[in-house]
């Protein structure tokens, strides 16, 4: 801190204006003065002291374990006796304990009286003069680990929860419930959709699906440019020359209703793209959309030529639900940077794809059956396992940088397998509890679990499609949420410019002459 700065605290941000409940209320009640009055969390009080808080997140996890939110009380479901902050606290303090925690939100108490609230958006709005006043906060972190970057509607990972959502749904009951172009409505518009609704973005998205003749005649070409076929590379290809063809244009000079459309028609074309492309390298003509199925019915149609078995459209259908939004991931935060730069919606996309391409990210699925085939038969399990993990070899389909418990994304999908059926999925369930148990003796307390790409895998191959196709699948459902991300970021858009911690030879040394 700079001497003779102003120490800010908690007191010159924190809202004086704090929405309270009693824990007798019902959460309905709570949830609906939340919403009258555009706040996340409401503290609760008894005897005017806090005891509780109730949060958004308190909320989702309420509609996801199914209560009758009328009769529901508050003092069921609050986090009790919540963490507080002092008013006099220094707001770095407060920053680096919400970060600690995980928390989004602070109840300010003096003297064991409530006096404000604080929240993380309040103390993000104070961060680029922190960061001036004291260049130590935020601390760097590899890979930004730990670090909010941004507020976001769209959805959110719990990984010690082992759970994740779209907007307020538990996304893995939506994939059990809903149809794609449901979840895909609730992305964009904010609600699932009623029947009038649903009927006109199903036209809608029927509409976009065709790629433009222009496009279409240079397929051929991106398909066959390289001495192998690789999908994402022709596909950023492919993609970008649609945008050029198009016309898509700086999200700062067209209005929402134009940007959404950009959105749509990405969304929407995308899996066209994916199997025209595919088929051309194999020496066979694209197929076009079927103007009478649905998103996931007509991807697989795309590959054969044939209305697919309802059994398989539905398991693919689930498969692309459950990957089409996963917080900020690499490939979801590449297209935030690129959109706060006002680039082009198309822009913003392909560089996601550019992220998805790497291994690490979105290339695992393949990789997961290639160990399936490699270990054979579950006798050699065991062996094959102990064998890679010694050797420091990674285990793909395992493992997660968020989750800590079960990926929901791999139990659910666990489920779709089991009703395929077929030799596949029993080796798999085999595979997997060998996998667990032995990452459990070898690599204690680290937690590793089957992750969404092992059985995902085992779905695609169930369903006919081939393997090169695993991760431009994934990309089919994940362009939702990108560009749904894209939608969100032009709207209320700060350049993202983060610092870097410059750990090189202290500056300045004079520069020498030359010899």
């Amino acid at each position: 801190m700079a001497d003779g700065a102003k120490v800010r605290t908690v007191a010159d941000l924190m809202s004086k204006e704090v929405l309270t409940v009693a824990p007798t209320d019902t959460v309905a009640s709570a949830c609906a003065l939340m919403l009258e009055r555009g706040v996340g969390s409401t503290v609760v009080l008894h005897d005017d002291r806090p005891v509780g808080i109730l949060t958004e997140r308190d909320l989702v996890r309420i509609t996801a374990d199914g209560a009758d939110l009328a009769t529901a009380m508050v003092s069921q479901w609050m986090t009790a006796d919540p963490d507080s902050v002092p008013s006099n606290a220094p707001v770095n303090d407060a920053f680096v304990s919400l970060r600690q925690h995980g928390y989004r939100h602070f109840p300010v108490v003096d003297g064991g009286r409530l006096v404000g609230m604080v929240s993380l958006r309040d103390l993000l709005k104070l961060a680029p003069i922190l960061q001036i006043e004291d260049p130590g906060l935020p601390e760097s972190r590899r890979g930004l680990e730990g670090v909010m970057v941004a507020e976001t509607a769209v959805g959110d990972v719990r990984g010690t929860e082992g759970f994740y959502h779209y907007r307020q749904y538990n996304a893995t009951e939506l994939a059990e419930k809903r149809s794609m172009e449901d979840v895909w409505h609730l992305l964009y518009e904010g609600h699932l959709p009623d029947r009038a609704e649903r009927e006109a973005f199903t036209a809608e998205i029927a509409s976009l699906r065709q790629i433009p003749s222009a496009v279409k005649e240079l397929l051929p070409a991106i398909a066959n440019a390289g001495e192998t076929f690789v999908p994402l590379d022709a596909l950023r290809s492919a993609y970008s020359t649609l945008v050029t063809s198009v016309g898509f244009r700086s999200w700062m000079d067209i209005d929402r209703a134009t940007l959404r459309e950009n959105a749509m028609r990405t969304s929407a074309v995308m899996p066209t793209l994916i199997m025209a492309l595919y088929r051309l390298s194999q020496g066979k003509d694209p197929i076009d959309p079927h103007p009478d199925l649905s998103y996931a019915a007509n991807y697989l149609y795309m590959l054969t030529g044939e209305v697919p078995d309802p059994g398989h459209a539905r398991a693919i259908e689930q498969y692309l639900i459950s990957t089409t939004d996963h917080g900020f991931n690499s490939s979801t935060f590449t297209a935030r940077v690129i959109t706060s730069t006002g680039a082009d919606l198309g822009s913003a996309v392909v560089g996601a794809i550019g992220a998805l391409s790497g291994p690490l990210h979105g290339g695992a699925p393949s990789r997961a059956l290639d160990m399936l085939d490699a270990i054979g038969t579950p006798d050699q399990a065991d062996a094959w396992i102990r064998q890679h993990v010694l050797a420091g070899e990674k285990i793909m389909g395992f493992g997660h940088r968020i989750y800590k418990t079960d990926d929901p994304r791999s139990v659910m999908l666990r489920g779709v397998a089991e009703r395929l059926g077929g030799p596949m999925v029993d080796f798999a369930k085999q595979v997997e509890k060998t996998v667990v148990a032995v990452l459990a003796e070898l690599k204690p307390g680290r937690q590793l679990y089957a992750n969404v790409e092992f059985y995902a895998g085992v779905v695609m191959d169930n369903v006919g499609l081939p393997r090169t196709l695993f991760t431009p699948t994934f990309t089919s459902s994940r362009v939702i949420g990108w560009t749904s991300h894209v939608l969100e970021q032009a709207a209320d858009n700060r350049l993202i410019r983060p610092s870097a911690h410059y750990d090189g030879p202290p500056p300045p040394v004079p520069v020498p002459d030359p010899v």
